[in-house]
């Protein structure tokens, strides 16, 4: 099974069961952002954890089996050279859709304008209007001096 094809099978028993990311990365024993992004195809899901996800939506075990495979990460788009921004945008083309299931989620219809990585997305009420509070933690890596 495909990468593609399996993100279709797990968005339709998504929708069969009208669950929620957090509760199906509940059931893989991850965080909604990193389950979100491996079931997307965007990231690789340990055994363990695939075959729970798996179970808890009645998935079969060639669903798991793609979930475990190495993904291939690419884009159509323009990419910038600059490093600052070029990371900055593979951390978009990686998790964008990610983002943007988990803030329609919590939030609604609307938009928000990776190695060693984590991610959060919380809702934070606010008089003004709730805010959306991303966080992203990766490693810094300095450049050499040669």
């Amino acid at each position: 099974m495909k990468k593609t094809a399996m993100t279709d099978v797990i968005l339709k028993a998504k929708a069969d069961k009208q669950l929620r990311w957090e509760q199906i990365a509940e059931h893989a024993g991850l965080a909604p952002e990193f389950t979100t992004s491996a079931c997307l195809g965007m990231n690789s899901m340990p055994k363990e954890n695939a075959d729970k996800l798996c179970a808890a939506l009645a998935l079969p075990a060639e669903v798991s089996a793609a979930l475990q495979e190495f993904p291939h990460k690419s884009w159509d788009k323009w990419v910038p050279t600059d490093p600052v921004i070029y990371r900055l945008y593979e951390i978009v083309a990686v998790y964008g859709e990610t983002i943007k299931q988990i803030i329609h989620e919590k939030f609604g219809d609307g938009i928000m304008s990776a190695i060693d990585f984590s991610m959060h997305i919380e809702k934070v009420p606010d008089p003004k209007g709730d805010r959306v509070k991303l966080t992203m933690n990766g490693k810094f890596l300095p450049y050499k001096t040669w």
